[in-house]
């Protein structure tokens, strides 16, 4: 009867309690009545894997920790297994051993999902088990399950966005102070959005990894980590910040997940995109991610990329979706890799650049310079020149071309005589896009 507390238990085994952990554990028992009326079944926290069980964790009921993992996910009285660990291991091998008992799974691990997505799916569909993992990409913002099953109708043919939070706050701060990368990336470790190790952030393996998930479930076609085309931000100088909003743009570390009949790319780099795109103004912490597809059109979700409370929201809706699947009797819905598409090389990837170069103060530099353009079939968009004593700076922005040519481009510029450095090359991303 509505709005009676359910009968039925399901047991639930967490592996792992840091930040995210912590707060799952906190609401599952916060919230027990509410969830257990919307699951149809009382979720009961039955134990917590944890490497020291000596260290002090607040709120946690220090007789539900162990240190033995895989005895924890494959206990035959547990219904339920969350992961919040992250890594390859020792989560990988604990979600086989789960998922081979029978044991349906709730991962936040996007790293293992990226490198080892297709093992993991694998193990889903041969035991039957549910593999749900909501809380990989983008913290709180339900944006995966609107891709599995809300445009499971629909073909997507993009998804572009801004996918980790340490380095959009650095960019932000980079945009609004006039700081360089380094006390940017300080601040952002002051305030706790950055890890003292950031390597995972800032080089973009982070972003890349949601980025494969991400191409996964929107092209219906299987994309590992190393397909992803990967940059980083830390060669983001305050000089690119300022050439951008000369032009009118700003700098953001994007993931661009495409599909074109020749196949699909993903790829993770800095780009600038024109301030009147709704990208443009997300700032501090905050993820946003476009989606568009045939019918359903541009769609954008916005919110809280990370945090241990945010983070725990998704992982609860995915523990509530599986109980409700438990209660049922039923299934949720596998991956779809049907469309096999090929993924591109990033050299066949049609991209635009910003290219900004020191070159002699003189007449005739700009002609030899066009000319490595023209014989690598790239347009040029847009010239600027500053003088500055017996140098000049020249910015040149393409029209779109092949990366490779770009590429094949900038080599050639860099052994010109009268190029005296290739100061910086970035992409451009945004024009046409939503406004």
């Amino acid at each position: 009867m509505s709005g009676e507390a359910p009968e039925r238990t399901l047991k639930v085994a967490m592996l792992g309690c840091g930040t995210v952990g912590t707060q799952v554990a906190r609401l599952l028992t916060e919230r027990q009545t509410d969830l257990a009326l919307r699951s149809g079944a009382r979720l009961e926290l039955a134990g917590i894997a944890v490497r020291r069980p000596g260290h002090a964790r607040p709120g946690i009921d220090p007789g539900l920790l162990t240190t033995d993992a895989e005895e924890l996910a494959t206990r035959p009285d547990i219904d339920i297994v969350v992961e919040v660990i992250g890594g390859i291991e020792p989560a990988r091998s604990l979600l086989l051993a789960a998922m081979k008992a029978g044991k349906p799974v709730v991962t936040a691990n996007k790293a293992l999902l990226a490198e080892n997505g297709e093992e993991i799916h694998g193990a889903s569909r041969d035991t039957g088990a549910d593999l749900y993992y909501e809380a990989s990409v983008a913290g709180a913002i339900p944006l995966l399950r609107p891709l599995r099953e809300s445009l499971a109708g629909d073909t997507v043919h993009r998804v572009l966005g801004i996918v980790n939070g340490t380095t959009n706050f650095i960019l932000d701060r980079m945009h609004t102070s006039g700081a360089g990368f380094s006390e940017s990336l300080e601040e952002a470790q002051a305030l706790g959005y950055a890890e003292p190790d950031p390597t995972a952030d800032v080089e973009g393996f982070d972003a890349a990894a949601k980025a494969c998930i991400l191409a996964g479930l929107a092209f219906h076609t299987r994309v590992t980590a190393a397909d992803v085309h990967r940059e980083g931000i830390t060669e983001v100088s305050p000089a690119d910040i300022a050439s951008a909003r000369t032009l009118g743009r700003t700098v953001k570390l994007l993931a661009i997940c495409e599909r074109s009949e020749a196949g699909v790319s993903v790829r993770v780099h800095p780009a600038m995109i024109p301030r009147s795109h709704p990208l443009a103004s997300v700032g501090g912490a905050y993820n946003a991610v476009f989606v568009e597809a045939d019918s359903a059109g541009q769609l954008m979700f916005y919110g809280a990329g990370a945090g241990g409370v945010p983070t725990a929201s998704a992982v609860l809706g995915d523990v509530v979706a599986v109980a409700r699947n438990r209660v049922a009797g039923i299934r949720g819905p596998e991956l779809s890799t049907y469309a096999g598409l090929p993924v591109l090389p990033m050299g066949d990837t049609l991209t635009r650049y910003h290219v900004s170069l020191d070159v002699d103060d003189r007449p005739g530099v700009l002609a030899p310079v066009a000319e490595a353009f023209a014989r690598h079939g790239v347009s040029i968009q847009q010239v600027r020149q500053a003088s500055r004593g017996g140098e000049a700076q020249l910015v040149i922005v393409t029209h779109e071309a092949r990366d490779a040519a770009l590429a094949a481009t900038i080599s050639e510029l860099q052994a010109l005589p009268v190029v005296r450095a290739v100061a910086s090359v970035m992409r451009v991303e945004g024009e046409g896009d939503p406004s």
